[in-house]
Parts: C-alpha cells; sequence; structure tokens
C-alpha cells in the first residue's frame, strides 16, 4: 500500500483540483485510492473522498499524537493500493515555533512516513524561472524527497515546453501539466470552498478533473513514484466520547466534524446518531450526549431560529443531565443570539450566556493547545472562524488555551451545568 503526498509551494495554485482529480483518475482506472488530507481541514476531505470514492482521512504531526498518525495511516492503507494525501497550505508551512518535527506541515509527514511529494506548480506567469522555484523545493530539505512536478493553468503548448525544459536541467521529472481552464475552479466561501454536499454537479466536476488529468498526466510515473506502506498500527481514541449514544448534528449548517474524531468514538463502543437542525429534528430523545460540531449557522440562522422542535430537544437533553457540547459553529447555535452579516439578530438555542455576530468579522486562525477546566484534560485543535463575540459570560470557561508558540489564549467558551462549548475544534488529546 504505497502513498504519496501532494504539495506545492502556496494555498490557490490548484492543488486541491489537482489531487481530486488524481484520485479520479486513478480509481477510474481500478486502483484502490485512499484520500487523506494533511492539517486541520474539514472542507477538503469531503471533495477527495468523492474522488476516491472511499472515507478521506486528515492527518496533522502537530495536532495528533505519533500514535494517531500512524493508527490513521496504516487504517487509511488497509485495504488499498494507494494512499493519495493532499498537503495543507505549502509544503513547508506549519506550526510557527514549532520547529521542523510536530509542525503538521506536508514535509513533517513527509519525513515521518518517507512518502515522495509531488509538487503542484502555478504556471501562471512564469517560464524558465520556474526552474529556481523547483531546484529550491528540492534542496531545501534533504528529508523530503520530490517525485516531480505537476504545473497547473499552464497558457499552451508552447507555455508547457518552457516549463518542461526548465525543469529538465534539475533532474526532477515534469509528470504533467493542467492547461488553464475556468471550468474546473471550485466555488468558495469564507471558510474555504463550498462544501462537496452543497455543489451542485459535483460528480461531473469530479469526472472533468479526472479527464484533465488523464489528458495531461503521466499517470504511470506517478503510481511508480508512490513510496513505502505505513508499519500497521492501530490508532487510540483521539478524544474520549462524551456519552454512550450520542445525536450528532450533520447538515449543511454542522458539517465541520472529523471523521477520526467521530470513528474515535465508535471504536471506543459510543453509537452515534445524526440528525437535522435545519430540518428542525431534535436530537435522539435516548441519547445521553448531544454534539453540534463546526459548520455555517451564519448563514442558515433565520431558519435555525425558526425552528423549535431543534430548539426544544437541545434543552430536553440538558435538562435530562445529556452532556451538550458545541463547537465553533455549533458553539454559537448554543448561544443566545447571532448577529448574521446583515446585522439581523437572530434567536439561539440559549443554553449558553453568549451573543456572537457575523456582522462584525475578524479572522481567527491558528493551532491551540488547552487544558479543559472540567477536569484537566489536556487537548489540541485548531481556530478558524470569522464570528466575533458580542456578549460571554458568566459562567465557567470551557478551556484555558495557547498558541502554538506558547503564548496564552486566555480562557475560551463556557460551561454551565452539562452544556459547554467554545470555538474550538478539538483533534487530539495531548
Amino acid at each position: 500500500m504505497p502513498g504519496l503526498l501532494v504539495a506545492a509551494p502556496a494555498s490557490g495554485g490548484g492543488k486541491t483540483v489537482a489531487t481530486a482529480g488524481l484520485c479520479a483518475a486513478l480509481a477510474a482506472d481500478g486502483l484502490r485510492i485512499a484520500p487523506a488530507k494533511t492539517g486541520p481541514d474539514y472542507i477538503d476531505p469531503r471533495f477527495l473522498a468523492h474522488a476516491a470514492g472511499r472515507p478521506a482521512v486528515n492527518l496533522d504531526t502537530w495536532a495528533m499524537r505519533p500514535a494517531v498518525v500512524d493508527g490513521l495511516l496504516a487504517g487509511a492503507a488497509a485495504g488499498a493500493d494507494l494512499v493519495v494525501a493532499e498537503g495543507v497550505m505549502g509544503l513547508f508551512d506549519g506550526a510557527p515555533g514549532a520547529g521542523a518535527a510536530g509542525s503538521g506541515s506536508t514535509a513533517d509527514l513527509a519525513r515521518r512516513t518517507g512518502w515522495p511529494v509531488v509538487l503542484v506548480v502555478d504556471g501562471t506567469g512564469q517560464g524558465a524561472s520556474a526552474a529556481a522555484l523547483v531546484r529550491g523545493f528540492r534542496d531545501h530539505d534533504p528529508g523530503v524527497r520530490l517525485a516531480g512536478v505537476i504545473f497547473t493553468r499552464v497558457g499552451g503548448g508552447a507555455h508547457a515546453e518552457t516549463l518542461r525544459q526548465a525543469v529538465a536541467a534539475l533532474g526532477v521529472p515534469v509528470l504533467g501539466t493542467l492547461a488553464r481552464d475556468a471550468t474546473l475552479a471550485l466555488p468558495s466561501r469564507h471558510l474555504g470552498l463550498v462544501p462537496a454536499a452543497e455543489q451542485a454537479g459535483l460528480e461531473e466536476a469530479l469526472a472533468t478533473a479526472a479527464d484533465r488529468v488523464r489528458e495531461g498526466v503521466d499517470l504511470a510515473a506517478v503510481r511508480a513514484a508512490a513510496g513505502p506502506d505505513p508499519a500497521p498500527a492501530a490508532p487510540p481514541a483521539p478524544l474520549p466520547p462524551p456519552g454512550q449514544r450520542i445525536a450528532v448534528a450533520d447538515d449543511a449548517a454542522f458539517a465541520f466534524a472529523y471523521a477520526h474524531v467521530l470513528d474515535g468514538w465508535r471504536r471506543a463502543g459510543a453509537e452515534t446518531v445524526p440528525f437535522s437542525p435545519l430540518n428542525d429534528e431534535a436530537p435522539d430523545a435516548d441519547a445521553d450526549a448531544v454534539y453540534l460540531p463546526g459548520g455555517y449557522p451564519e448563514l442558515h440562522a433565520g431558519r435555525l431560529a425558526a425552528n423549535a422542535t431543534f430548539r426544544a430537544g437541545l434543552h430536553a437533553a440538558a435538562r435530562r443531565g445529556a452532556r451538550v457540547y458545541g463547537e465553533c459553529g455549533g458553539y454559537m447555535a448554543l448561544g443566545e443570539g447571532l448577529i448574521d452579516a446583515d446585522g439581523t439578530h437572530h434567536r439561539m438555542a440559549g443554553l449558553l450566556p453568549l451573543t456572537t455576530s457575523f456582522a462584525r468579522r475578524r479572522l481567527h486562525l491558528g493551532y491551540r493547545a488547552a487544558r479543559l477546566t472540567e477536569d484537566g484534560t489536556r487537548v489540541r485543535g485548531h481556530e478558524f472562524h470569522y464570528a466575533t463575540v458580542v456578549a460571554e459570560g458568566p459562567g465557567e470557561a470551557f478551556a484555558e488555551a495557547w498558541d502554538a508558540r506558547g503564548n496564552p489564549r486566555g480562557f475560551l467558551g463556557r460551561r454551565v451545568g452539562p452544556v459547554a462549548g467554545s470555538f474550538l475544534h478539538l483533534m487530539d488529546r495531548c
């Protein structure tokens, strides 16, 4: 079960489309492709899963313990012919101040697995200068091996030949070129790509990406470049399950649950039962825990505010002592109110003393280490949201947090009885 990593010099160069196209093209050839995504990303894995026809897993060397990374790698490889893992940001980008090992970068995962890197380079606006860029990535870290380059957004045959000739002297194979094609662009919004489940015509778009990859990329060379398989390992549960029967919100407003966390709960013996707040469904009446993951409640605030059955179900769960936990968008939904982009105030569940605003936007982004105030458990995860807190409190804080450099971030979130939440997306214990 060999693997390879698809990385880029920076974000925005067509890496996700190229990776999805590779997965879809190789899967169409009959290979069992195991897709993966480096870093804290809950959107891109859904595209890769659609392309490969198999669930995608997140791999993060900063936010996950080494045993969890190794176990997830081995689990992804089981029953597969090839693991294709998309990188995060630029190849060497990771947690600032964390050093090379444990930085969460794609390069760090490459060193850990021994897998080679396919570098996806945006060819826009450059010709022979591409050789200097590729040379820098080839030589920057001797522990990271480049299998080859795929150029994207290439202007035509002459442009492709210029890029090929420029890189030829370096001894780094050009595995292919993808022409500039507006039909390959995927729509985005403030937290990244529009989620796969919301995109009409996704299958056609992935089929088009696969066709372009098949036309422009040497798939046999890509397969031959893949590295060795990971050693078998069983991952420990990243986070203990909050209950035995867990109602999990799952729809367009709450779509940002990490698969490895839910899988870990199930491996630990818990049962997960989905429900849709947007469809005014209450959490399962027999659930002893309710989980509202992140998502886009700010885009559906009016509909959520009108869904009385959903709100009543949350209150009933809290009254019977079920643990109710909201993460990022789920935290916003557990609050008293949410102000949307137009400045309209919408009533939320009212289980936590919190009012948030999407009208007063500010980016909050970065890795977080945290200590839960309830029992001192140490966890790791990240923040990624634009919402701001208008009012928060009283009540006990959910966690005390630090950034990747170890700088204090103060106390985050709130806990009131069995109800708790914060803007943290939790990925693993420390």
